[in-house]
């Protein structure tokens, strides 16, 4: 486990959460103090029961009310959803400012600049909030460039050959 790096997981392809898991559960085996804050995936009932079982060395937080995926809510929905989705983002900050723990995991945050849920500022400002020592992998479909510069590494998930 490198010390305070921040890792970025992007792209269409699939795996980006299980890279973060898989590195997650590294860390957990290692000792370390870890968070993960998942975003847009709804509730995921059957996933969350699971992961909730790695606790106490795996702490995973939802804001989410809705069960549905945040793509197929309907748009008053997405607006109620909204308000639960800028919570995490600031948990996340709070968790940061307090350093509260050695990996956290930010599960498709990209997807909420995405959607214009929070501002780059904001995620800017849980760059600013890590501890020099404290390591943040993020995860998403579309990594913004200014994001980008803030990241000591970047690893782009795409598909070479699907089944179809």
């Amino acid at each position: 486990m490198d010390s305070g790096k921040v890792q970025i997981y992007y792209g269409d392809g699939r795996g980006k959460s299980a890279a973060a898991l898989g590195y997650a559960l590294q860390a957990a085996s290692a000792g370390k103090n870890v968070f993960i804050i998942q975003f847009l995936k709804g509730r995921m009932a059957e996933e969350s029961a699971f992961l909730q079982r790695l606790e106490p060395e795996i702490k995973v937080f939802h804001f989410e009310k809705s069960d549905e995926r945040y793509d197929e809510l309907s748009e008053q929905e997405k607006l109620e959803e909204n308000r639960n989705l800028r919570n995490g983002v600031n948990f996340a900050r709070k968790v940061l400012l307090n350093d509260e723990c050695s990996l956290l995991v930010l599960d498709e945050l990209l997807g909420v600049i995405d959607n214009k849920v929070a501002a780059k500022e904001d995620i800017q400002a849980l760059f600013e909030a890590k501890a020099e020592e404290t390591e943040m992998i993020i995860t998403g479909r579309n990594l913004p460039d200014d994001i980008r510069r803030l990241a000591d590494e970047v690893y782009q998930m795409q598909a070479e050959k699907t089944a179809g």
